[in-house]
């Protein structure tokens, strides 16, 4: 959300009623997010209510980088402390670096091991500055690896999830290690950016079995596929500027899905990832998308 879009999308949607905001310091808003916020909190809306997210952009993943990150974010947003505080990527990257561009703009795990990040996090979380601390776009195998080295267990997961990629052995696994998978891309990330997209991306729209399982109980797609995620006990995170909109997906969230619709819809036979992670793929890099997601 650009141009200040974000200030009127939270203070509506904190009228609407919703209690969730999750943002990034790289989505490059958290000031208009922060105005929005003040805008609702001065409405009536009781900050103690409200659950307010961010992450640690991947050029922060210094431990001496860290605090300076959400010390920032917390400036920007109007806030004096967070509900939560993300590693956005198990990806590290030059200090400086929004997006990198070139080999040389990243930076190995082996030179910035994830535990070293991890830690910083709690210092954080022990100086006050965020409540709980978790991270996103982790494997199994990385938050196993975690496990090993740490005491602290992430409190959040956050994945892209929706019925093309339920992250079924994933959330199982999280279920299990007491972790809560937060689902995005919840709607089929119809609105991701150009070097996201691919020649052939399936539309989950537009998906027959999520349409008649939609017509089945007089809903919209958007409000199924939210219902979907609601229902198999992830929390979701769509994004939307429209009030309309805003209220239609709430009530698509209340909304609890019959088993056998999970199932079905669990089956309808297209297996996707949007967020893809082939961007950090560049020249040079240390990273491939594989490596990522193994």
């Amino acid at each position: 959300m650009e141009d200040g879009v974000a200030v009127e999308a939270v203070s509506t949607a904190l009228d609407v009623g919703y209690r969730h905001i999750d943002g990034a310091a790289v989505y490059g808003n958290e000031t208009d997010v922060g105005k929005g916020l003040a805008k609702g909190f001065a409405g009536g809306v009781s900050r103690d209510d409200v659950f307010v997210t961010s992450k640690l952009w991947n050029d922060s993943h210094k431990p001496e980088n860290v605090r300076p990150a959400i010390e920032k974010t917390l400036k920007d947003l109007q806030l004096d402390q967070l509900d939560l505080y993300l590693i956005h990527w198990p990806v590290a990257i030059k200090h400086g670096v929004t997006m990198p561009y070139t080999g040389p703009d990243f930076i190995s795990l082996e030179e910035i091991p994830l535990i070293e990040t991890w830690e910083a996090m709690q210092e954080c979380a022990k100086a006050g500055l965020t409540k709980h601390t978790g991270v996103s776009n982790f494997s199994i195998s990385k938050l196993e690896d975690l496990a090993s080295k740490s005491e602290s267990v992430p409190a959040v997961n956050q994945v892209e999830c929706h019925p093309f990629l339920p992250q079924e052995e994933l959330f199982s696994y999280c279920k299990g290690k007491g972790i809560q998978l937060v689902g995005y891309s919840p709607l089929g990330s119809g609105a991701r950016p150009e070097r996201m997209r691919g020649d052939a991306d399936p539309v989950l729209f537009e998906n027959e079995v999520v349409k008649d399982v939609a017509a089945k109980h007089n809903m919209s797609v958007g409000q199924i596929l939210l219902s979907f995620g609601v229902s198999r006990g992830l929390c979701v995170i769509p994004k939307s500027t429209n009030r309309g909109r805003l209220e239609e997906n709430l009530k698509g969230a209340n909304f609890e899905l019959p088993a056998d619709d999970v199932k079905t819809l669990l089956s309808n036979g297209v297996s996707h990832r949007y967020c893809h992670g082939r961007f950090f793929e560049l020249e040079g890099s240390c990273y491939t998308a594989e490596e990522i997601w193994k």
